[in-house]
């Protein structure tokens, strides 16, 4: 029996979208429209595609919360309508993307995978067609009727990862994303191999619950030997901020010094929050464990174990917009809400 899955692809910009004019070698966006016609590999896929667009295909450099939202509210409205969803999305923000939507999407049922490419879809060497064609499948994985992944993956050269567990690791190959602290959830070779164990099991009895208001009034401090109590004064003196994500050393670790210390006081009475998330890409913050994060500790810095920036950045903008007490924030940003931490 054929599985006639109904996959919505969504085109938001990036090198995916993009074809070769073999006349003048420059690079123009691809029309959606025409999909088929340019994949013909897309007509024997058993699954019924329809693809929507955004009306001006955006650079992912230029992605930001105003855009997930945009996305969020086409998967919104097509829900019922499809068993699953295909993001195209340039490459550069993809994890923090991907990250975003996952949490904007509470009670999620259904397949919402990010994809790009390296190369645009119309060179010889693309790895688009790969990327794209194998999305598609894993979003009409179906089994009893009921769609096998129901969370907000990201898929790249063979393998689906937890989308907040991804971070994007290489700029010129075509293995560009890693999640170094948690197991693909699908491999693609010969078969297409999925990893039972490592998915996110929905609650089925909880209704969709669909989270559009942000907080984008965050930042990231980012460590590094030598960081002046100037610098850090001033990044934190910023109008109307609300939350920063510090990277720190290994574990969790950054200066004792006096200064440092007595600055993220001040800013968490002032109901800045602050969550600690490490520097390295493999690893987690465990803050107590020496002796200079022992100071973080105590002034009531929020411990982000082992999630990702991208994931921190998304998770902070989220709860922010949530504006619970620092308490009840604490407590839920240490708490993994979709998988996003181990």
């Amino acid at each position: 029996m054929k599985n006639n899955s109904r996959i919505l692809l969504i085109y938001t910009g990036g090198t995916i979208g993009m074809i070769k004019d073999y006349e003048t070698g420059a690079l123009k966006a691809f029309n959606f429209n025409e999909l088929l016609q340019n994949i013909p590999e897309l007509q024997i896929l058993e699954h019924e595609i329809e693809t929507i667009s955004f009306e001006e295909p955006i650079d992912s450099s230029n992605m930001n919360p105003v855009y997930w939202i945009q996305i969020a509210e086409i998967i919104e409205e097509n829900y019922d309508n499809y068993d699953g969803f295909v993001v195209l999305h340039g490459s550069d923000t993809m994890s923090y993307s991907a990250s975003a939507l996952s949490f904007i999407f509470e009670n999620l049922s259904k397949p919402i995978i990010f994809t790009g490419s390296q190369l645009p879809i119309g060179d010889l060497r693309t790895d688009a067609k790969e990327n794209l064609i194998t999305s598609i499948q894993i979003a009409g994985l179906q089994k009893n009727g009921r769609p096998v992944i129901t969370e907000v993956g990201l898929y790249f050269e063979y393998k689906l990862y937890r989308a907040n567990r991804t971070t994007k690791i290489n700029a010129e190959h075509f293995q560009a994303f890693a999640s170094m602290n948690y197991a693909p959830l699908a491999e693609s070779g010969v078969y297409l191999s999925v990893n039972h164990k490592a998915l996110w099991k929905p609650n089925r009895k909880q209704k969709l619950k669909i989270h559009k208001h942000l907080n984008d009034e965050v930042l990231i401090l980012k460590m590094f030997p030598g960081i002046s109590e100037s610098s850090v004064s001033h990044i934190l003196s910023k109008k109307d901020l609300k939350g920063v994500v510090l990277e720190t050393y290994g574990s969790g670790n950054a200066p004792n010094d006096k200064w440092f210390i007595e600055l993220l006081r001040e800013y968490v009475k002032k109901g800045v929050r602050i969550v600690n998330v490490t520097q390295c890409i493999a690893g987690s913050v465990m803050m107590g464990q020496y002796e200079t994060s022992v100071g973080l500790k105590k002034v009531g810095i929020v411990s982000g174990k082992d999630i990702t920036t991208e994931a921190a950045v998304a998770k902070l903008m989220y709860l922010l917009g949530k504006e619970l007490s620092p308490n009840v924030f604490k407590t839920i940003f240490e708490t993994s809400l979709r998988g996003e931490m181990s």
